[in-house]
């Protein structure tokens, strides 16, 4: 926030530009800001003694208001107090995507005042396995705060223009300055919004009229736009900031994309129950957690903390959501501890994130796309626990599903034109049952949706 190489605040008070004052939201956003400009550079013991006393306010609340978590801790033989040390929280089981699904009085009857409204957050996550929460609040200015650290740290000019392609975007559109959480606190140039399921030839020609400096993107379709560009012999010479995002960044598509564009390419890491859980470090090559908001464990097979190098199941805890108790919610993604940072920020790291990746889909006309599969309806037309879409051929799909009990004709039928409408075209549905949970791949990562066709 005070990089001198920045554009200052801008006032939202009538006549005063200078110190400016901020009003509102953006006040508290900016307050908050200054804060975190603080807390980054405490050391770990300090981070790790803050977060538990904030944690001791969240568990108590739940305890007193989610009958589900008061189950959890009187089964695991435990007091709200009990966890508030990491080896305490080690004590209380781990929640499960199923134990979110299956459970009854999960969220918390009341809330503190200041924390509405609520709102609620569906998502598949890695795992294929639709579940949805209670965010507040607090939870939308964490996002807010996050979304404008990473921002800062990576010194992106707000002036410039930027490009974001998203699952939420319904139909291409502009704004004349880039939306919160950067035009809350400054002026900023214009923005352009494309639905990821866009081919992928639109997408590229979109891009090129609009001529953006910063592209939002995920992966798997920044992957499949450099392929289109090298074919076409089409260049994007304007980018200088590309931010991925939802799924696994490789490091060969960071190195092939940062090449190719001649831009710097960073990684976020979060997820929609949660929010941000990590972002890459502006001067290291390894994430940082956002530890002001949540606790990040990385769990061995036996359930004890991994080493710095090793790889295990990250499970979260978030650290404001007095709506539903995320307390040690095992969120279905892997990822690798890293050191300390060179850095200098006492904010934990992560060396690599895994278990993100997704494919794209392939459409008869030869076009490709991201592969929106609507599953935030499943539980609504059948029972549905996990799923996975398995495109065997430009015309054919496999529907992979566990269900809590058999699905009748209608509700097979039903879920097989919402897939289809999803997807964009009436692909020929194979429907596949199992049993407990879907196999996952040879290197243990799951794909909500995979594509057999190169």
């Amino acid at each position: 926030m005070t990089d001198p190489t920045f554009p200052s605040i801008r006032s939202d008070l009538p006549g005063i530009v200078w110190p400016p004052v901020s009003q509102g939201q953006a006040a508290v956003l900016a307050a908050l800001m200054r804060q975190l400009d603080d807390t980054q550079w405490m050391d770990t013991a300090s981070l790790t003694a803050m977060q538990f006393r904030q944690l001791g306010q969240v568990a108590a609340h739940c305890a007193r208001q989610s009958p589900h978590f008061q189950g959890r801790l009187r089964r695991a033989g435990l007091e709200p107090r009990d966890l508030l040390t990491p080896e305490g929280l080690q004590r209380l089981p781990v929640l499960t995507r199923r134990d979110l699904q299956s459970g009854e009085n999960v969220f918390c009857a009341e809330l503190p005042t200041g924390h509405a409204p609520v709102f609620d957050a569906r998502t598949s996550g890695s795992t294929g396995e639709p579940v949805a929460v209670r965010r507040t609040s607090v939870s939308h200015l964490d996002w807010l705060a996050m979304t404008l650290r990473e921002h800062l740290w990576h010194k992106r000019d707000f002036r410039g223009r930027l490009c974001a392609i998203r699952a939420n975007i319904s139909a291409p559109g502009s704004l004349a300055n880039w939306g919160a959480p950067a035009s809350l606190l400054f002026d900023t140039g214009p923005s352009i919004g494309i639905p990821i399921s866009t081919d992928i030839a639109s997408q590229i020609r979109l891009i090129a009229d609009f001529a953006p400096d910063n592209l939002l993107v995920y992966p798997n379709n920044l992957k499949a736009i450099m392929q289109e560009c090298t074919a076409r012999g089409i260049s994007l010479p304007g980018l200088r900031h590309i931010r991925s995002i939802g799924e696994t960044l490789s490091p060969h598509l960071r190195e092939e994309a940062a090449a190719f564009f001649h831009a710097r390419v960073a990684d976020c890491y979060s997820s929609q129950e949660v929010g941000y859980l990590a972002c890459e470090c502006p001067d290291a090559p390894l994430y940082h957690v956002m530890a002001e908001t949540v606790i990040v464990e990385v769990l061995d097979e036996n359930g004890a903390p991994c080493r710095e190098g090793q790889v295990g199941r990250v499970v979260v805890t978030d650290l404001h959501n007095f709506a539903t108790p995320l307390i040690r919610y095992d969120i279905g993604d892997y990822a690798e501890v890293g050191p300390p940072c060179p850095c200098g920020r006492g904010l934990p790291t992560l060396k690599r994130i895994l278990g993100r990746e997704r494919n794209l889909v392939l459409l008869p006309d030869g076009t490709r796309h991201w592969p929106l599969v609507g599953y935030a309806k499943y539980r609504e037309i059948a029972p549905v626990n996990q799923f996975q879409l398995v495109q065997e051929d430009r015309d054919n799909v496999v529907v992979r599903l566990v269900t809590e009990r058999p699905l009748t004709s209608g509700e097979e039928d039903a879920l097989g034109s919402h897939i289809q409408e999803s997807l964009g075209f009436a692909f020929a549905l194979r429907f596949v049952y199992f049993d407990g949970r879907i196999p996952a791949g040879p290197m243990g990562k799951f794909e909500e949706f995979i594509c057999k066709l190169r």
